[in-house]
């Protein structure tokens, strides 16, 4: 159990931070700008989860959601591990949360209409702050193979778990609009 009685420590005053394992290395390091954005997608998936109070996309959305924020926790504290070692032993993205993701993809996308042209953000809150969510999941991934492509350990499901995360994204929003009634703007590249 994780047990957090002081907030500030001053650790940090001088623009560096401590990765588990007590490696210190500027906030500004690749690896900790990645765990940071995996913590903005988790807040962004909270005003998702927020939006959904009342909607009828929340029974199905809001469990799937609640999963992610904590498989988001996990891969943040993955990124924040970056002995490999110390690693195996933490709670960490495997592909059995790749293939879940991709199974609720399936799933609601059967209901969906074909796409005619490409989805512009927008469709209601909901699938609004899903839209978000997923632009912010994308930088996540773009962050995460710059560090795989220096050679770091990453662990082998952290860049296809976030892949696969933005394309669910894309289809709970999609998925959110419809059940919510919202129409679905659509790009159209006349009205330029």
């Amino acid at each position: 159990m994780v047990r957090i009685n002081r907030v500030y420590t001053r650790a940090g005053d001088q623009g560096e931070t401590s990765l588990v394992g007590g490696q210190r290395v500027s906030k500004a390091s690749p690896r900790v700008e990645s765990y940071g954005a995996v913590d903005e997608l988790n807040a962004a998936i909270g005003l998702v989860r927020t939006a959904l109070v009342g909607s009828a996309a929340a029974p199905t959305l809001q469990p799937i959601l609640a999963r992610v924020q904590n498989e988001l926790f996990n891969l943040g504290a993955e990124l924040a591990t970056p002995d490999a070692e110390r690693r195996a032993g933490s709670p960490h993205i495997e592909a059995r949360h790749v293939t879940t993701l991709e199974e609720e993809i399936d799933q609601l996308n059967t209901d969906l209409p074909d796409l005619r042209s490409f989805v512009l953000p927008g469709g209601g809150w909901t699938s609004s702050y899903l839209h978000l969510a997923r632009t912010i999941c994308r930088r996540a991934e773009r962050l995460l193979v710059a560090i795989a492509a220096s050679g770091e350990d990453l662990g082998d499901q952290a860049v296809p778990y976030l892949n696969r995360l933005s394309d669910a994204l894309f289809v709970f929003g999609r998925w959110a609009a419809l059940v919510e009634g919202e129409s679905e703007p659509l790009w159209e590249p006349e009205k330029t």
